[in-house]
């Protein structure tokens, strides 16, 4: 079974979270989204609008683009 989007972007969310040794929760309080949201987005559950894709790479020191990567062209 091939990975959605949503769930290919939630893991590299996911990827880059455990890299900093953070929590979802921790992850919520810096991009100030709830931690349901952001579980929601590791499930790949959610579909993300640019202003939270942006709170997310911005709280992960990360540029938008990065949380892009893993994708077929």
């Amino acid at each position: 079974m091939s990975l959605t989007d949503k769930q290919r972007f939630g893991r590299k969310v996911k990827q880059l979270r455990l890299a900093k040794g953070w929590t979802q929760e921790e992850l919520a309080e810096h991009t100030g989204l709830h931690p349901t949201y952001i579980g929601g987005v590791e499930r790949g559950e959610r579909n993300l609008g640019l202003d939270n894709l942006l709170k997310i790479a911005r709280a992960l020191g990360e540029p938008p683009a990065a949380l892009l990567l893993d994708f077929p062209k």
